[in-house]
């Protein structure tokens, strides 16, 4: 007789070999990960993990789809909210994300540490192609509600979400190989610098493409990027 089980432990258990998973991933590199690291770290057979993904890629799917929906829980609340303007809930989309990364430091870190190796290629291409589709559909919807308000002037915006969210990610992308570069002997003075100045280009043309006014948008100074020089500097401590 085959073994009943409720939908709540399913979906616990569930959850539990994805948990396991994003721990072995920030560890080890999705490409060196095997199904007996998870089956080891869960303590679970072979049979009781096919029960729950038949497959290494329908595990991969499940894991990206979980990112997806953690990065979603505190956006939606800025990107709903009827008493926000359209340029406060873009800055606010900002300001989450920022606040998120500086709350959860040493695991953005460690993230950043093997993220951008080859052992997490795969991974990383799919996780970002799906925050990329989730993220810019918020910025289109935020984008919508400034012209209807008079405060954006962007000629595509269905189109958007996509330019600004590639942006960001570009900008993102930079500021991690510029921090990543400390470890390989680069000045820190350039570093901060380079990355300010970074931020700020690439701010000015978020605004740009969004039609809003000059300066609408936050600039990172040299004082918060210290912050993470002083984290990466400190890794092995946090």
């Amino acid at each position: 007789m085959a073994r009943t089980v409720k939908p709540e432990e399913y979906a616990a258990k569930r959850r539990e070999i994805l948990n396991a998973t994003q721990r072995l991933v920030l560890s080890k590199g999705y490409e060196q990960i095997s199904i007996q690291d998870i089956l080891k770290e869960v303590q679970i057979s072979s049979g009781a993990f096919h029960h729950y993904f038949d497959s290494r890629r329908a595990l991969l799917e499940a894991f990206v789809e979980q990112i997806k929906q953690e990065f979603e829980k505190p956006l939606l609340p800025i990107i709903h909210d009827p008493h926000l303007s359209a340029s406060q809930k873009l800055q606010g989309f900002f300001d989450t994300l920022d606040r998120l990364r500086t709350a959860h430091k040493a695991d953005v870190i460690k993230l950043g540490l093997i993220w951008y190796s080859d052992a997490n290629a795969l991974v990383r291409v799919k996780v970002e192609e799906a925050i990329f589709e989730q993220r810019a559909a918020f910025i289109t919807e935020i984008v919508k509600q400034g012209i209807q308000e008079g405060s954006f002037t962007t000629t595509y915006p269905d189109k958007a979400g996509e330019a600004t969210l590639s942006l960001l990610q570009g900008m993102g992308n930079a500021h991690a190989k510029l921090l990543l570069s400390l470890d390989q002997g680069a000045d820190e003075k350039h570093v901060i610098e380079e990355i300010v100045r970074t931020h700020h280009a690439y701010m000015d043309a978020v605004e740009r493409v969004l039609g809003v006014r000059e300066n609408t948008l936050y600039r990172v100074n040299a004082e918060a990027v210290k912050f993470w020089v002083a984290a990466i500097r400190d890794k092995d401590a946090v």
